[in-house]
């Protein structure tokens, strides 16, 4: 916009320009012809009757005359020709001898038409006039007039023009280009604020920045800046939300370990019973011992798997096959509980550089939801496989299908708001918040048989993680 501004300054000063030479190109030809036409009237009338009377001195004396009489015209040279164009008089007798034809260069500029007139390149204007007498041709007057005056006249006006246009219009262009420049900014400001809106943070346009409110761009300004709020609000309630419910599936999965763990302390505390009371027996001793450490290593590994799930500073380390497989554990409270099958292929051959704790928290929160959108009696399913780029997870269930305003808002970009209605939970929301934070791709597709298909895929980062020891303890 400044730049067209000044353009348009620039255009208008060339036009004005173009009009005004013109103007006084049309004005000097005008009061020349008249003139020049003043000029030839008197001549005519004064030397027709010495030209039918062949008075060739009366004719030289009406030419003196004539060019006393009008100085101010600058005439170079008159000749008087006879009706075939031979020289009766001229006032440069040299130049033009009596009964001698007129030049050639003459003659084709004025090209034998009737009172016509031509301007030169060398700064001169030819006239001619016809002698007419009782309708008859008895002769024609030549002129030749300087017009270099003229011209210089030109010249001085178009220099002129050209700098005191050209002065106005830097002027002009310079406030053009700094007023809409200035009345751009606020456009530009808002501009900005939306672009850092699309990529993900949306910010307020600073209070400085605003300038008056009560202006139209001051108002404008405060609305963005309460609907930059609300849009805060909101993600700030969803991530409140999302934690809750975080915190609300870790307690649902902690009753549901307590129970798994309940169960083989049962069986141990049964073993050391009879250790008490038949300990002086080896197969006694034996059995028990084996039913003991048995116990301790499926507590251990339902604990382990909870550590890996849940402990700060998870991305320091590779993804592996465990940490998968450890998700099987975890859920099977919920299989359990439910009375659902679960059908688990883990297809990693190798470690993968990848947030251990976003993946696993993602998948979890889909093997939740699956399982809470699957009947009992029906069949859940979980593969993962390494890709070349990252790793691929897939969750299939056998419920009724997702709602088609939660797979459109799970297949269209992360700027669409998301769909919160009482009890649907925001695991979802979680989930693709996770994908777009580290460059994946969440997809969900319902499946023709019934159920729904979702896909999560994580590219794998540049750069390793550094390798830290393994838990091999955790009591």
């Amino acid at each position: 916009m400044p730049v067209l501004a000044a353009l348009m300054m620039v255009t208008v000063s060339a036009v004005v320009t173009d009009r005004v030479l013109t103007r006084l190109i049309d004005t000097q030809n005008r009061h020349l012809t008249e003139l020049s036409d003043a000029y030839l009237d008197g001549i005519s009338s004064a030397v027709i009757p010495h030209v039918l009377r062949e008075d060739i001195w009366e004719v030289y004396d009406a030419l003196d005359r004539a060019a006393q009489r009008y100085e101010g015209l600058d005439i170079a040279w008159t000749t008087v020709t006879d009706p075939v164009g031979r020289v009766i008089a001229s006032s440069q007798p040299r130049a033009f001898p009596l009964q001698t034809e007129l030049p050639d260069p003459v003659r084709s500029r004025l090209n034998g038409a009737s009172d016509s007139a031509t301007y030169e390149d060398h700064g001169v204007f030819h006239v001619k006039r016809e002698l007419v007498h009782q309708h008859r041709v008895v002769g024609a007057i030549y002129a030749e007039m300087r017009i270099g005056t003229l011209i210089e006249e030109r010249r001085e006006v178009l220099a002129t023009l050209i700098a005191s246009n050209t002065t106005l219009t830097l002027l002009f262009a310079i406030i053009g280009y700094i007023t809409v420049r200035r009345m751009m900014r606020p456009i530009r400001v808002l501009s900005e604020s939306m672009r850092s809106g699309a990529a993900g943070s949306v910010t307020p346009v600073p209070v400085e920045l605003i300038g008056r409110p009560e202006s139209e761009f001051g108002q404008l300004f405060r609305r963005y800046n309460s609907l930059v709020q609300a849009v805060a609000e909101r993600e700030r309630l969803l991530k409140s939300l999302a934690e809750e419910e975080r915190l609300a599936a870790l307690g649902r999965l902690a009753s549901g370990m307590a129970h798994e763990i309940n169960n083989p302390i049962g069986g141990m505390l049964n073993a050391v019973d009879s250790l008490k009371r038949h300990g002086d027996r080896a197969a006694v001793r034996e059995t028990s011992i084996r039913l003991i450490e048995k116990g301790l290593l499926g507590i251990r590994d339902i604990v382990r798997s909870s550590l890996a799930t849940y402990r700060h500073r998870q991305d320091e380390r590779p993804l592996t096959a465990t940490d998968v497989d450890d998700l099987a554990l975890l859920l099977q409270p919920e299989i359990k509980r439910k009375n659902l099958q679960l059908e688990w292929r883990n297809a990693m051959d190798r470690e993968i550089f990848v947030p251990v704790g976003g993946v696993r928290d993602a998948a979890l929160n889909l093997l939740l939801n699956a399982c809470a959108a699957t009947e009992p009696n029906r069949t859940v399913s979980f593969e993962a496989a390494a890709t070349q780029d990252g790793i691929e997870l897939e969750v299939r269930d056998q419920g009724p299908g997702m709602p088609r305003a939660i797979l459109d808002y799970i297949n269209a970009p992360l700027s669409q708001p998301a769909p919160v209605a009482p009890r649907s939970g925001l695991g979802l929301w979680m989930v693709k918040r996770f994908a777009y934070e580290v460059g994946g791709q969440l997809e969900a597709t319902t499946r023709a048989c019934g159920g729904t298909s979702v896909r999560l895929k994580i590219p794998e980062r540049k750069k390793p993680f550094a390798k830290t020891q393994e838990l091999s303890h955790v009591a």
